[in-house]
């Protein structure tokens, strides 16, 4: 795992936001050329599913994820995926790829008739589970995000993966609260 502390790279203007801690994933590539990001995509992962404060998310981003270690892991070995940031439950936030480059976050993806949302969105996974609510430090973290990536990039709207991907993803999931994502429309919070 390579991890960065912060440097020239983290000024806006390379893709790297200020404060969030760096840990460099393999799994993006270069969106398409001239690209607007536009959207903003919600996502929650807890890995082993519902359990909470290990590094397998950060792992599994890096292709370093250890399958034997838990049962699920068989499941999702070889997977390979990676999100622009990751915010724990304590509020930290990691940032994996930059923002002018395409993370693997979304997969097969449709948004207003305009399919592959990796090529124009950011994504942003909240440590979290359909099961449980999330902690206000983790809205108040995505929310200093969502301020930050709005000062570079014209972001139009704030959807859940399960908004780009209908039957096939379910999450940020029940618990999320759209009404606690300050400064950007969400079809939550939308009328």
């Amino acid at each position: 795992m390579i991890e960065s502390g912060a440097n020239d790279a983290d000024s806006p203007d390379s893709g790297w936001l200020p404060g969030c801690r760096r840990i460099l994933s393999p799994n993006f590539d270069l969106r398409p050329p001239d690209t607007v990001i536009s959207l903003l995509v919600v996502h929650a992962i807890s890995l082993p599913p519902g359990e909470f404060g290990s590094d397998d998310v950060a792992d599994l981003f890096c292709n370093r994820l250890n399958v034997g270690r838990h049962p699920f892991f068989a499941e999702i070995a070889g997977l390979r995926v990676s999100s622009h940031f990751f915010v724990r439950r304590d509020g930290e936030s990691v940032q994996f790829v930059s923002c002018d480059a395409r993370a693997w976050h979304a997969g097969a993806s449709v948004w207003q008739g305009r399919e592959r949302c990796n090529d124009f969105s950011i994504g942003i996974e909240l440590e979290g589970c359909d099961d449980l609510p999330f902690e206000s430090v983790q809205y108040s973290t995505l929310n200093r995000l969502v301020l930050q990536l709005r000062e570079r990039y014209p972001l139009l709207a704030a959807v859940g993966h399960s908004d780009i991907a209908p039957g096939r993803k379910t999450d940020p999931g029940p618990h999320f609260d759209w009404s606690r994502v300050a400064g950007i429309a969400s079809p939550k919070t939308a009328a």
